[in-house]
């Protein structure tokens, strides 16, 4: 008789060690390799849409640097945190790289003297803005709805520091007829 109490014993905790595993193994996950975020506006429209729902993965920016074109997601400047709520993240494209001179003119982005081509933005930029140098372990990102993105363009200091990047976007698996990688343009 004891020994069917032991057993009975036994599961409960092993249950219960097994569960405690599992929530110490999501969390960790979600805390340091990936994550799941959705689009909550269109800033960043044609390439992402409204209610997209995407996997962040947190490693390879440990392991190297962010490049042009990734699609990053961040913790916004201060003034984009509003007291008492809870702290949103962005997501946005890179665009500048430590160093280089980034300036919008006449509906096109040129960094370093040279246009970049663009064929994923939802339209050409109508505002003006630069020349301004990247510093050192800062990135400059757009959002690629150039024209409503509170983007590096609209901050009061329009530089990204590298430590405020939480993560790369990979792939999007949300909705099911748009799921897929998200490349590099």
């Amino acid at each position: 008789m004891g020994n069917q109490k032991d057993q009975s014993t036994n599961i409960w905790i092993e249950s219960l060690q097994t569960i405690g595993l599992s929530v110490v193994l999501a969390l960790g996950i979600r805390q340091f390799v990936a994550e799941a975020r959705y689009i909550p506006t269109g800033s960043m429209e044609p390439t992402l849409q409204v209610n997209d729902r995407l996997v962040i993965e947190k490693i390879s920016y440990h392991l190297t640097v962010p490049e042009r074109g990734d699609i990053v997601v961040f913790w916004p400047p201060e003034e984009f945190n509003v007291p008492g709520q809870p702290r949103n993240a962005f997501i946005k494209r890179v665009i500048g790289l430590p160093g280089d001179t980034v300036e919008v003119a006449d509906g096109q982005v040129l960094v370093n003297n040279v246009a970049l081509e663009e064929g994923y933005i939802k339209s050409p930029p109508n505002y003006q803005w630069g020349p301004k140098t990247v510093p050192p372990e800062s990135y400059l990102v757009f959002g690629d709805n150039r024209n409503n993105s509170e983007d590096s363009h609209r901050w009061s200091d329009p530089f990204l520091p590298e430590d405020q990047i939480i993560g790369k976007a990979v792939v999007r698996f949300w909705p099911p007829n748009r799921l897929g990688l998200l490349k590099r343009q």
